[in-house]
Protein backbone atom coordinates (compact mmCIF):
# COMPACT_ATOMS: atom_id res chain seq x y z
CA UNK A 1 0.00 0.00 0.00
CA UNK A 2 1.08 3.52 -0.71
CA UNK A 3 1.18 6.29 1.86
CA UNK A 4 1.35 10.05 1.63
CA UNK A 5 2.74 12.62 4.06
CA UNK A 6 -0.33 14.55 5.24
CA UNK A 7 -0.48 17.67 7.42
CA UNK A 8 -2.88 17.94 10.40
CA UNK A 9 -4.44 21.28 11.34
CA UNK A 10 -6.09 22.04 14.68
CA UNK A 11 -6.65 19.88 17.72
CA UNK A 12 -3.93 17.96 19.56
CA UNK A 13 -2.13 16.95 16.33
CA UNK A 14 -1.82 20.56 15.08
CA UNK A 15 1.26 21.05 12.91
CA UNK A 16 2.22 17.39 12.72
CA UNK A 17 2.84 15.59 9.44
CA UNK A 18 2.00 11.87 9.44
CA UNK A 19 2.10 9.15 6.81
CA UNK A 20 -1.49 8.27 5.86
CA UNK A 21 -2.40 5.30 3.68
CA UNK A 22 -4.06 6.30 0.40
CA UNK A 23 -6.56 4.34 -1.65
CA UNK A 24 -6.16 3.04 -5.20
CA UNK A 25 -7.02 6.49 -6.59
CA UNK A 26 -4.29 8.18 -4.52
CA UNK A 27 -6.75 9.93 -2.22
CA UNK A 28 -6.64 9.58 1.59
CA UNK A 29 -9.80 8.56 3.50
CA UNK A 30 -12.44 11.24 4.21
CA UNK A 31 -12.04 10.93 7.99
CA UNK A 32 -8.98 10.02 10.04
CA UNK A 33 -9.72 8.65 13.50
CA UNK A 34 -7.05 8.68 16.22
CA UNK A 35 -7.83 6.50 19.26
CA UNK A 36 -6.96 8.09 22.60
CA UNK A 37 -6.37 5.68 25.52
CA UNK A 38 -7.96 6.24 28.92
CA UNK A 39 -5.75 8.07 31.43
CA UNK A 40 -6.65 8.56 35.08
CA UNK A 41 -10.18 10.01 35.27
CA UNK A 42 -10.56 10.63 31.53
CA UNK A 43 -12.28 7.84 29.57
CA UNK A 44 -10.95 6.51 26.27
CA UNK A 45 -12.01 8.49 23.21
CA UNK A 46 -11.42 9.13 19.54
CA UNK A 47 -10.12 12.28 17.83
CA UNK A 48 -11.66 12.84 14.40
CA UNK A 49 -10.02 14.78 11.55
CA UNK A 50 -11.85 15.66 8.29
CA UNK A 51 -10.09 15.69 4.91
CA UNK A 52 -9.72 19.10 3.21
CA UNK A 53 -8.02 20.00 -0.08
CA UNK A 54 -5.02 22.30 -0.23
CA UNK A 55 -5.52 24.24 -3.47
CA UNK A 56 -2.44 25.05 -5.50
CA UNK A 57 -3.55 26.67 -8.71
CA UNK A 58 -6.08 24.62 -10.62
CA UNK A 59 -5.10 21.19 -9.32
CA UNK A 60 -5.68 19.72 -5.89
CA UNK A 61 -2.73 17.39 -5.42
CA UNK A 62 -2.18 17.74 -1.72
CA UNK A 63 -4.51 17.17 1.18
CA UNK A 64 -4.67 18.08 4.83
CA UNK A 65 -6.79 17.00 7.77
CA UNK A 66 -8.75 19.59 9.78
CA UNK A 67 -9.79 18.82 13.35
CA UNK A 68 -13.51 18.03 13.66
CA UNK A 69 -14.42 18.21 17.38
CA UNK A 70 -18.06 17.32 16.62
CA UNK A 71 -17.06 14.09 14.84
CA UNK A 72 -17.96 12.93 11.34
CA UNK A 73 -21.12 14.25 9.71
CA UNK A 74 -23.96 11.76 9.72
CA UNK A 75 -25.21 11.19 6.19
CA UNK A 76 -28.83 10.21 5.69
CA UNK A 77 -29.98 8.42 2.54
CA UNK A 78 -31.70 10.57 -0.06
CA UNK A 79 -34.55 8.68 -1.58
CA UNK A 80 -35.76 9.85 -5.00
CA UNK A 81 -39.42 9.55 -3.94
CA UNK A 82 -38.98 11.56 -0.73
CA UNK A 83 -39.79 15.20 -0.19
CA UNK A 84 -37.01 17.60 -1.08
CA UNK A 85 -35.22 19.53 1.64
CA UNK A 86 -35.87 17.18 4.55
Amino acid sequence: MRSEQTRFVGGPLDGRVLAVLVGPTGRPPKYYRVPVPATGDAPAGVLVYRLAPVARGRRTDTWRYDYAPDGPAVARPRWPWGKGGS
